[in-house]
Parts: C-alpha cells; sequence; structure tokens
C-alpha cells in the first residue's frame, strides 16, 4: 500500500483543512473503509474535531466533523457503565455546536488517546489476519510495538478497555492500537504522520499475505523428530512431491483427507486416515494421538491392545505428502498404497464422491489378529 499523501495539495492548509485531507484518502481506498466506515479525528486546542455520525471520510468536508470538549469526553470514563443512549446523549450535551452531527460513536477513544491526528479503518488485510484461527499468535508477531485489544463491543466498553488495559503503557512507544475482528488505530501529532502511520501498518498485513499465498516451506526435519519421538524409534520419511501429491495436499481435496482407506487390506499399513500438517506440527500431532486414542476406545472390546498412535503418513497442506516407517522398505511400502489412494479419491468426485468402510469396521479390520499377523511376518 502506497502513501498518497502530496505536500504540494497540503500548502497553507490549517489543521482542521489537514483532516479533511487525509481523511479523504483513507475513505477514497475501499480496502480501508466502506461505505460510511472509520473515522478520524483532529484535535485543535480543547475541542475534539471528530467524523460525525453519517458522513463519508471518502467524501467528508469541515462540517462533517463534529467539535466536542476533548475533556468532557474523557471524563465519561469515569463511569463504570454506560448505556448507548447515555452515550450519545452525553457526547451532545459537550458538542461545541449543537447544530453539529452526532460525535461518532468512538469519540471517546479518540479523545483518550493522547495524540492529535487519529485515524481508525477496519483494514481489509489487518481483519483477515486477525478474523483467521491463527489471528492471534500472527499479529501479536507482527505488531509487537502495538497495544492489542481482544474484541470489544464498539462505543464506551472498547473506549474503556482500552483506558484500564492503557494505565500501564508508554503512549510514547506504541504505535498504533489493533483491535481484533475489528480494525486499527494510528495516530501521530501530524496528519500525514497519522495516515502514513496506517499506510506502514497496513503495508505490513498485506505483505504478510501475501508471503502466505507462496508455497509454505515446512520444516521437514522438525517432522521426522516428531514422529520418531511419539513412535519411540528413528523413522525412515520419504517424501512425495509427484502431481498426485500436490493436488491432494490442496485446499480443494481437504474433503478427501478423512475419508478412509481405498480397500480394506491397506489399514495395518496407512492406518484409516493420515496426520495434516499445517502450522503447528506438535499441536496437529497431540491431536491426531488423541482422536486415534478415541477411536480405539470407541470400537475395542477390551480384548486389543492399542497399536502405537502415531500416524504413518502426512498430508503437507500445499506441499505433499511424507510416509514414515522402520526402514525404507516400509516407507515406500506405504508411499505406493498411499499414491493408488489418492488417485483413486480424486477420481471418484466424477461419480459423487469418495465413500470408504465405515469407522468401526475400520476398526475391526486394523485389529483382525489375521491382518496383523501380515505384519509380523
Amino acid at each position: 500500500m502506497k502513501s498518497l499523501y502530496n505536500k504540494r495539495d497540503t500548502n497553507n492548509l490549517d489543521d482542521l483543512d489537514l483532516r479533511v485531507y487525509t481523511s479523504r484518502l483513507l475513505g477514497g481506498d475501499n480496502s480501508l473503509v466502506l461505505h460510511g466506515g472509520g473515522n478520524t479525528s483532529v484535535k485543535i486546542d480543547d475541542i475534539l474535531y471528530v467524523k460525525g455520525s453519517g458522513w463519508d471520510l471518502a467524501t467528508i468536508k469541515k462540517e462533517g466533523f463534529s467539535p466536542v470538549k476533548t475533556i468532557k469526553l474523557i471524563e465519561l470514563l469515569d463511569y463504570e457503565r454506560l448505556s448507548d443512549s447515555e452515550m450519545v446523549r452525553l457526547q451532545r450535551e459537550a458538542l461545541v455546536d449543537k447544530n453539529a452531527p452526532n460525535p461518532s460513536v468512538e469519540a471517546i477513544l479518540h479523545a483518550l488517546i493522547p495524540y492529535k491526528f487519529v485515524d481508525h479503518t477496519h483494514a481489509d488485510a489487518m481483519v483477515t489476519i486477525s478474523n483467521s484461527n491463527q489471528g492471534e499468535e500472527i499479529i501479536s508477531e507482527l505488531y509487537r510495538d502495538y497495544l492489542i485489544v481482544p474484541y470489544i463491543m464498539p462505543g464506551f466498553l472498547l473506549a474503556k478497555t482500552v483506558y484500564n488495559m492503557s494505565e500501564t503503557i508508554d503512549w510514547e512507544v506504541i504505535k498504533g492500537i489493533i483491535l481484533h475482528n475489528h480494525g486499527i488505530f494510528t495516530f501521530a501529532n501530524s496528519a500525514k504522520g497519522s495516515y502514513e502511520n496506517m499506510i506502514n501498518a497496513v503495508t505490513i498485513a498485506e505483505e504478510y499475505i501475501k508471503k502466505s499465498k507462496k508455497k509454505k516451506v515446512h520444516n521437514l526435519e522438525e517432522i521426522r523428530i516428531l514422529i520418531s519421538e511419539a513412535k519411540g524409534y528413528e523413522v525412515v520419511m520419504r517424501v512425495n512431491e509427484s502431481r498426485v501429491a500436490k493436488e491432494f495436499a490442496s485446499k480443494e481435496s481437504e474433503d478427501l483427507y478423512s475419508r478412509g482407506v481405498l480397500t480394506p487390506e491397506h489399514i495395518i499399513r496407512t492406518k484409516r486416515v493420515p496426520i495434516i500438517f499445517k502450522y503447528n506440527y506438535k499441536e496437529e500431532l497431540e491431536r491426531y494421538i488423541d482422536e486415534y486414542i478415541e477411536y480405539f476406545n470407541r470400537y475395542s472390546d477390551g480384548s486389543e491392545v492399542m497399536l502405537n498412535p502415531a500416524p504413518n503418513w502426512a498430508v503437507l497442506r500445499d506441499f505433499g505428502t511424507l510416509s514414515f516407517g522402520r526402514d525404507e522398505r516400509e516407507a515406500k511400502i506405504i508411499e505406493d498404497i498411499n499414491n493408488h489412494t489418492m488417485r483413486a479419491m480424486i477420481d471418484a468426485k466424477r461419480f459423487g464422491g469418495y465413500k470408504s468402510i465405515s469407522q468401526e469396521d475400520s476398526f475391526f479390520m486394523e485389529y483382525w489378529e489375521l491382518e496383523q499377523n501380515k505384519l509380523k511376518k
């Protein structure tokens, strides 16, 4: 994302004009705000000029900013609770111009932030990451010098939450505020600074998303070590990046991963399903083992001894597959079986989808003594 700030456009502009100018830059980019979303403000003397409800940042004018006594807004934070209607009423009472529009629902938070210019957007890239399953972890890593706030209802509750969180924070070292599942605030003592802080922050998220679209680099040695520890012996690992393995490891084939074996006899080699490695290998392995133990307990009558619950093969999303064996021969057998199974699963989509034997039938085949004897031989 590039800054569109042009010094030639800002010559001789006063603070409120500058506020209008950078607000329009933000509002003109629909990857930042849409249809009246977001809000901005500027503090001039003791007055907070904050976007009025109903105005659109893309077309806002001076009269679109509500002039409110800053101290009156900050005093509202002394309340433990404040209903929406009470907040609107008290914010209107703090207006300098009673003909101005209602101040933004985020006016109290704008007043709280100790900087002259404050910008707030709902940047697509930012909420894309924070709304993901790995969002909290990724945001914490990318924005270490930001105040990160779990989702809270906008308005008074959000302002009160930030107020409580910020009591022990040095505002001079905080670059902005990330609101999970909501958006981002940036600020500075100049219009250009606050605007470009927003551009820079959103660019970090955009570049992260762009990089994530590239092929994930999996740590194969880490996986081999984890599987060896779970198995209790050093495994031989075969890496399969064939065309069928890559197709099977794509998101489009995700619904096939838990469908079961191609033929019952294969289950003694491959187990019923592979493990799926995406991000956190250790957690994913622990989850697989827990699910295998549940599967065993569900169908065992107490006479069987549970096999090692660690997986015999793996799908690495957007990469390919792995096969694990005590030696090269065993790993190769598992890989051969997988190649045929993956091809059959993918082809079966043309006939309405793939369906294997039930979990219960799979269990009895996996623990059938006559099948187990084959492995012993």
